[in-house]
């Protein structure tokens, strides 16, 4: 279980290769020697170079499969990192972003992009919150996006597959507050990082490193949602009332 100084002693991260998931677990290995780290991701390169850099931070890492279209999938990673003891903290942390011209007018596109950024998260909140309850105990990081509180025409596939994600595992965290579980909802803004390689950077950009401290000090706070940066809070506030006829007009 997590200590009175916030260090838990294992981690699962689902989708293991994100950027943003790494940074979270080298941050907490900072904190615990040894720490435990299931790795959860598809087979790869990528996968395997993951696996060595946690090694380096001084992690114990296990990798295992994760086909985030397979809801068994989920059910399996999850118990596959409970093996070996408590799931102290478990980060949700993959999606596509896609092409948005293609993910509504191509119905293959638009369901793969449905079919990871959500249906795949519910499956592994489902099996997270059951753990949970047997354990009586369980932090579950939730790496959501601004781009779901209110989608818009440049990204509106990828923003509602994210509102969707919110809205889940902010009701989950209702759900398993009294089995002892905490749920943190994560919205970063733009992230510089492998998923947005490419695009120029959005005002308040920010970088995974920046946005894993936060969830650090936010999982010790037991706060339930946060911003990165949190002025976003802020511009997510005024954007969310605009008249849609305004908001429509914004070059965003």
């Amino acid at each position: 279980m997590i200590d009175a100084t916030g260090r838990p002693r294992s981690l699962l991260l689902l989708g293991g290769t994100s950027d943003i998931a790494l940074a979270i677990a080298e941050a907490y290995a900072a904190r615990t020697q040894g720490l435990r780290v299931t790795l959860a991701a598809r087979p790869g390169t990528r996968r395997d170079e993951a696996t060595g850099r946690l090694e380096a931070a001084g992690c114990r890492v296990a990798a295992v499969d994760l086909e985030a279209r397979s809801p068994e999938s989920h059910e399996e990673a999850v118990r596959a990192a409970a093996v070996d003891g408590d799931v102290d903290v478990a980060v949700v942390a993959y999606g596509l972003l896609g092409d948005n011209e293609q993910s509504w007018t191509d119905v293959g596109a638009g369901v793969e992009l449905a079919e990871v950024n959500f249906v795949g998260p519910v499956a592994a909140g489902i099996a997270l919150a059951g753990l949970i309850r047997e354990q009586g105990h369980g932090v579950v990081v939730a790496l959501s996006s601004v781009a779901g509180e209110r989608p818009r025409r440049s990204n509106f596939v990828y923003g509602s597959t994210k509102a969707g994600f919110d809205a889940f595992y902010t009701g989950l965290g209702d759900a398993v507050r009294e089995h002892g579980g905490h749920v943190l909802v994560v919205r970063p803004g733009f992230v510089r990082s492998k998923m947005t390689e490419g695009l120029d950077p959005a005002p308040l950009a920010t970088d995974p490193r920046t946005v894993a401290a936060a969830v650090l000090e936010a999982v010790d706070a037991r706060k339930e949602q946060i911003w990165v940066p949190g002025a976003m809070r802020a511009v997510m506030s005024v954007l969310r009332h605009l008249p849609r006829p305004v908001f429509r007009r914004l070059p965003i």
